[in-house]
């Protein structure tokens, strides 16, 4: 009898201590987050993926009730960032904001790129817009026909968001090799600063996301003469698509996704998944990213994972067809 007293009161014991872990362990996952999360964006200020985190952040405070900060990290195309939060730790607190660069990047740079996508665990994709070729108000054209035939007679310049952007590989395919035309390439850092050159004149062309130039297309001080999407946007009723004018091989979109590190636990990327889901279908935050070109998109973590998937492989091909170089 006193030999299954003793078992008893160890088995109490340990089913007591049990049940503390478990209540403990309940805690920590049902207190997440309990401090603030960093939202690391790989581009500058002012371009669709600074527009894009910052619209978006700024709700996730409310949601989440914790402060979400946006922390620019440029540099590379958006290698810097991008390597700072592969190096980060997967506790859910830090998260990389980026562009389809991050497609691009692995096959453009090679090992160069400094990280890998087996490194990152994918959230959700905020939102996605076409790209655009778009000229200064002073150029002398108001079509893609007339800026080519300009670009014929004068040595010409555009910019971009920077080597192995989207926009650039899109103006790369046209310009260089359907058109062959030696107009040339100036990279910046980010889509923000390459907007702001084609609107001051440093360049006559801009090649970038529409959401870079659309508010300065809306002043009339750049004039957008077409985009990369399937279908006409909304907002851009008059605006041709590439296909509409004789390239239907152009087909680019740019998209805004957050990820996280690899090893993240899975039910932090589902509880952000949804936290950001939940923001980017409020009707506020909706207008917010239209009226800034972007189309919101959203879905969950595996359909995320599957469609960078997809993107990883569209982009090498690209990289691979206009044989484009990190510059």
């Amino acid at each position: 009898m006193k030999m299954k007293s003793y078992f008893l009161k160890r088995s109490c014991v340990a089913i007591s201590l049990l049940c503390c872990f478990l209540g403990w362990t309940g805690q920590a996952v049902g207190a997440y987050p309990d401090k603030p999360i960093k939202l690391v964006v790989s581009f500058p200020p002012g371009g669709p993926v600074d527009i894009a985190a910052r619209i978006v952040g700024a709700r996730l405070t409310d949601v989440l009730k914790q402060s979400v900060f946006v922390d620019n990290k440029t540099g590379a195309a958006g290698n810097v960032g991008t390597q700072q939060v592969a190096k980060s730790p997967n506790d859910g607190y830090t998260f990389l904001v980026t562009s389809s660069s991050y497609a691009v990047n692995p096959s453009l740079y090679g090992d160069k790129a400094g990280y890998t996508p087996k490194e990152f665990a994918p959230v959700i994709v905020i939102a996605t817009q076409p790209n655009v070729v778009s000229v200064n108000e002073k150029v002398p054209v108001r079509t893609l026909a007339e800026l080519r035939s300009l670009a014929t007679k004068e040595k010409m310049a555009f910019s971009s968001p920077g080597s192995g952007t989207t926009p650039h590989l899109t103006c790369e395919n046209l310009f260089h090799i359907i058109w062959k035309n030696d107009a040339t390439h100036i990279p910046y850092r980010g889509a923000g600063p390459a907007s702001v050159a084609v609107v001051g004149g440093e360049t006559p062309i801009g090649c970038t996301a529409v959401a870079g130039v659309f508010q300065f297309h809306k002043q009339g001080k750049v004039r957008i003469l077409a985009v990369s999407s399937t279908e006409r946007l909304a907002d851009l009723p008059d605006i041709p698509t590439m296909a509409e004018l004789g390239f239907p091989q152009i087909k680019d979109y740019t998209w805004v996704a957050v990820l996280a590190p690899a090893g993240t636990p899975p039910e932090i990327i589902n509880q952000m998944n949804l936290a950001i889901q939940k923001v980017i279908e409020e009707p506020e935050t909706k207008e917010k990213l239209q009226q800034a070109g972007l189309i919101p998109v959203g879905g969950s973590a595996q359909k995320t994972n599957m469609y960078i998937n997809d993107e990883l492989k569209h982009w090498s091909k690209v990289v691979i067809e206009t044989k484009a170089k990190a510059e």
